[in-house]
């Protein structure tokens, strides 16, 4: 039991693990911002499509 304990101070106190999850941290609030800028992206370049297909339609 106190060899468990001692695990437990031991990843308490050190910092590598805070480290870790800041960088996850990080990492997931990149990917989100990636998201919402392709949902953007995804609409301009339908509207495009879009209308290039409605003057494509029109002129034959």
């Amino acid at each position: 039991m106190s060899n468990e304990k001692g695990i437990w101070m031991r990843l308490w106190k050190e910092e590598e693990g805070q480290d870790l999850t800041e960088y996850a941290l990080l990492l997931v609030l990149i990917a989100l911002a990636a998201v919402a800028a392709m949902k953007g992206l995804a609409t301009s370049i339908n509207g495009v499509f879009s209308t290039a297909s409605a003057s494509l339609t029109a002129g034959t």
